[in-house]
C-alpha cells in the first residue's frame, strides 16, 4: 500500500508539472493528489510516524493526531500569506504602486533595466517575488511601448525577483517555509544569503546591459493623465512597512510569524478603511458600503487557487514524510552523493522544471540538520534562484509568461542561460563564504 502512495504521489507530481499540457489548474492535481494518499493511508490501516526533531527515531502514531499536525503547520504557512495577498491588494487598490513609476526618468535601456532589476531585487525581499514581477511589469507597459523590448525586460525582471527573494523570509513561498518551519532565522538568512543573491542579480544585469537588446533609448510613452490616488504613497509605505515588521515581532514576541501579519493586515486594513471612506461622501455609504471597502474587495482579488495549490502539495509531502519514505529516500541520497552542495545544486536546477514548493516540502523532511545549518540556507538560495533558468520554473516566471505571453523558447533562448550564470555565480559565492568566512 505504500507503494500505492507513492504512485499517487509521482503521478499527481507529474500532472503539476505538465499543468500548461494538460491546461488544468495545477490546483486540482494537487489537492486529489493529497486527498488520495492520505485516504490509501486510512483505508490501508498504515502506520504512520511522528519524526522528532533529529529524526532519527520513527515512533507511530495515530493518523488523526499526525494529520492535525501536518494541517496546524501548514495552516501557519496558508494564513501568512493570505495576510500578505490582502496588504498588497490593499495597497493597489489606492494605486499605491503607481508611486513607483514617478522615480523613472531615464529612457536609457541599460539605465532602465539597472532600475528595473534593483527595484525587482528590493521589492520581491518586501513583497514576495510574485507579486513584485507583477507591479513592475504592469509599470513597464506604462513606460515601454515596443513589445519586444518589453518581453527582454520582463525577462530580466523574473530574474532580479527570484534573486531578492531568496534572501529575505518573506521574499519566496519556499523561504517563507523554512523560516516559519524554523529551519532558518531572519538574521542568519540574511547574513549568508544576501551577497549570493546580489551576485545573483548583478552578473546577468552586468551582461545583460552590454548586449544589443539593451542598447540605445526607449521612445517617449504618451502620457495617459491618470488621476493620482492622494492616499496612494501613504499606504504604500504603511504596507511594506507592516510586512517589513512581521520579522521583527516573530523575533520579539517568538510567535509564529502569521500572528504578526494578521497584526499588520490588521493595522493596514484599519487605515485604509478609514481613507476610503474620506474619498466616499456619506451619501454613498449606507446598507451596501462594503462595495467601497477596500478590505473586502483585497479578500476577494487573492489568488485563492494558489493556497489551494500549497495546501494539497504540502499534506500531500507530509503524507510521505509520516510514512517515514522521505527520511529513507534521504538516507539512500546522502550515500549515493556524499556532498550535500551537489545535492542541493541539483534541487535548484530541478526547481526549474518541477514546482519548487514541493522540492523545499520534501527536503524538510529528508535532512536531518538542526536549525540555521548551512544546508537549510543554500536549499533557500537554490529553490528560490534555481526557478529562473526555465519560464516555467518559478510563480514569478509563470506570471511573467501569461502577463507578457512570453514563449518558452524564447525565454529559453534569450533569458535562460543569464539566469544559470547568475544562479552559478551566486552558488559558487555562497560556498566560498561557508568554507572561507564563516
Amino acid at each position: 500500500m505504500t507503494t500505492a502512495v507513492i504512485i499517487v504521489f509521482i503521478l499527481g507530481y507529474l500532472a503539476i508539472t505538465l499543468e500548461h499540457n494538460l491546461k488544468i489548474d495545477k490546483m486540482i492535481p494537487a489537492l486529489a493528489m493529497m486527498a488520495i494518499c492520505w485516504s490509501i493511508i486510512a483505508l490501508g490501516h498504515l502506520d504512520v510516524f511522528d519524526v522528532n526533531a533529529t529524526l532519527k527515531q520513527l515512533e507511530p502514531t495515530h493518523i488523526e493526531e499526525i494529520l492535525l499536525h501536518h494541517l496546524g503547520k501548514t495552516a501557519e504557512i496558508l494564513f501568512f500569506l493570505m495576510g500578505a495577498m490582502t496588504i498588497v491588494e490593499i495597497i493597489d487598490y489606492f494605486d499605491g504602486f503607481a508611486a513607483i513609476k514617478r522615480f523613472v526618468k531615464t529612457r536609457k535601456k541599460s539605465a532602465l533595466l539597472w532600475i528595473m532589476s534593483i527595484l525587482a531585487f528590493i521589492l520581491s525581499a518586501i513583497i514576495d517575488n510574485l507579486t513584485a514581477t507583477i507591479v513592475l511589469i504592469t509599470i513597464l507597459r506604462k513606460l515601454v511601448d515596443d513589445k519586444t523590448t518589453r518581453l527582454w525586460f520582463a525577462g530580466m525582471i523574473v530574474v532580479a525577483a527570484n534573486a531578492g527573494g531568496a534572501w529575505s523570509p518573506i521574499g519566496d513561498v519556499t523561504t517563507t517555509m523554512l523560516w516559519i518551519g524554523d529551519k532558518v532565522t531572519t538574521g542568519k538568512l540574511i547574513t549568508y544569503l544576501l551577497i549570493p543573491s546580489i551576485v545573483c542579480m548583478v552578473i546577468p544585469t552586468i551582461i545583460a546591459s552590454r548586449m544589443s537588446a539593451f542598447q540605445g533609448e526607449i521612445p517617449q510613452v504618451a502620457s495617459s493623465h491618470e488621476k493620482e490616488n492622494p492616499y496612494g504613497f501613504t499606504m504604500l509605505l504603511l504596507g511594506l512597512g507592516m510586512i517589513v515588521f512581521v520579522p521583527f515581532f516573530k523575533t520579539i514576541t517568538h510567535l509564529p510569524p502569521y500572528v504578526g501579519m494578521m497584526l499588520s493586515l490588521a493595522v493596514v486594513a484599519a487605515f485604509a478603511e478609514l481613507f476610503s471612506y474620506r474619498q466616499f461622501s456619506m451619501s454613498d455609504i449606507g446598507e451596501h458600503d462594503h462595495h467601497h471597502s477596500p478590505v473586502h474587495r483585497a479578500l476577494t482579488k487573492i489568488e485563492m487557487p494558489s493556497i489551494l495549490f500549497f495546501l494539497g502539495i504540502l499534506l500531500a509531502v507530509a503524507a510521505l514524510e509520516s510514512l517515514g519514505e522521505l527520511f529513507r529516500f534521504a538516507t539512500w541520497l546522502n550515500e549515493a552523493i556524499p556532498n550535500t552542495d551537489i545535492v542541493v545544486m541539483l534541487l535548484g536546477a530541478g526547481s526549474a522544471v518541477i514546482d519548487n514548493v514541493p522540492l523545499v516540502a520534501a527536503s524538510m523532511g529528508m535532512f536531518s540538520e538542526p536549525a540555521d545549518d548551512f544546508l537549510w540556507h543554500f536549499i533557500a538560495y537554490a529553490a528560490g534562484t534555481g526557478g529562473s533558468m526555465l519560464i516555467i520554473g518559478s510563480a514569478a516566471g509563470v506570471v511573467a509568461m501569461g502577463m507578457e505571453k512570453i514563449d518558452f523558447f524564447w525565454y529559453l533562448k534569450k533569458i535562460a542561460w543569464l539566469a544559470a550564470i547568475g544562479f552559478i555565480a551566486g552558488a559558487i559565492t555562497f560556498i566560498l563564504m561557508k568554507n572561507y568566512i564563516f
